[in-house]
């Protein structure tokens, strides 16, 4: 193990990063890395467990929750509420925020928002799903219940976020506002190891990641840009290939490390977009921005949208710097 730095080590080391760092975030982080750790061993067994399929449940979304959806969601809920560090969460699958009324929660510090399992309708063939979360510093005064405007911040009001991947390795990747770093999890060792130092996404790749079945409903701007990618160019490397997992945790790592867009626009049946905001264009876009890449709705950055209630939708353009801003050309 010798050269190894180990997650919790980086923590630590790095507490310093933190803004008001007191250590409260840093156990915060480390109580996220628990959870994600039960979450893996469960999906990682979920073929030899009763624990694949769709509950009798839905969302808020409207959408028929899995069974790892309702115990990814008690892990992390479970994990944050005994961990004393944050005042209350968010999630997808809860239907209203959830303030934690101990009072040692009440004196914590940050609320938490996430996404227990992103692209769980890819649970029952094997994809690569994953855990999006994000932290804020409460607005609120300490002490008392945490209140809606502690969990209606912008992206920009962000303290930390990340995701976890659950696929041929597990990953976990995060910031907090000083750069990208991942971390890959040691199964002999059961800790996540460093990876990724300083990860940075290339400027520009050749992968564009966007469900084509929706283009009809599209913007021209959508259109004219995807025709984009598959014109023949040398210069620029055209056609690109397209890469679509239906995973969004998924489809961004993979243009993380590889260089890439990634597309889910409004449409005419969906005007607002598909993706929620809070627990998962906000995270996603903090990281992105961290990396050096773009995160944009097509008119704006994405954390500066002002959000107006918590399971709020926007539309999602992300990636590598060059193919966004090129893709922003054709909505001038």
């Amino acid at each position: 193990m010798s050269g190894v730095k180990m997650l919790s080590e980086f923590i630590t080391e790095t507490q310093d990063d933190f803004p008001f760092a007191t250590g409260e975030l840093t156990r915060l982080l480390n109580d996220i890395v628990i959870a994600s750790k039960i979450v893996n061993r469960e999906v990682n067994k979920a073929g030899l467990a009763d624990i694949l399929g769709a509950t009798t449940q839905e969302n808020i979304q409207g959408e028929t929750q899995q069974k790892l959806d309702v115990f990814a969601d008690e892990q992390f809920i479970a994990a944050l509420k005994n961990g004393g560090e944050a005042c209350g969460i968010a999630s997808e699958e809860v239907d209203e925020y959830l303030s934690f009324d101990s009072p040692r929660s009440q004196n914590g510090k940050y609320i938490v928002a996430f996404d227990p399992l992103d692209g769980s309708s890819n649970i029952d063939v094997n994809v690569s799903i994953g855990t999006i979360f994000s932290i804020y510093r409460r607005v609120s005064e300490v002490g008392t219940l945490a209140t809606e405007a502690d969990y209606l911040q912008k992206g920009d009001h962000q303290v930390a976020a990340g995701y976890v991947i659950y696929g041929s390795s597990t990953m976990l990747v995060y910031t907090t506002g000083n750069g990208v770093n991942g971390f890959t999890l040691d199964p002999t060792i059961g800790e996540f190891c460093l990876s990724h130092p300083n990860l940075t996404i290339p400027k520009t790749g050749k992968i564009y990641s966007i469900n084509e079945g929706n283009l009809a409903y599209c913007s021209a701007a959508v259109n004219n840009y995807i025709n984009y990618c598959k014109e023949i160019d040398a210069s620029t490397n055209r056609p690109y290939s397209a890469r679509y997992i239906g995973s969004m945790v998924a489809d961004l790592h993979r243009n993380m490390i590889k260089g890439g867009i990634f597309i889910y626009p409004e449409t005419t049946n969906a005007p607002k977009g598909k993706l929620r905001l809070q627990y998962e264009c906000n995270p996603m876009a903090f990281l992105m921005e961290q990396a050096g890449g773009i995160a944009s709705t097509g008119r704006k950055r994405i954390m500066e949208v002002e959000p107006t209630e918590l399971h709020q939708r926007v539309p999602t353009i992300m990636g590598s710097k060059e193919m966004v801003e090129k893709l922003l050309s054709f909505y001038k």
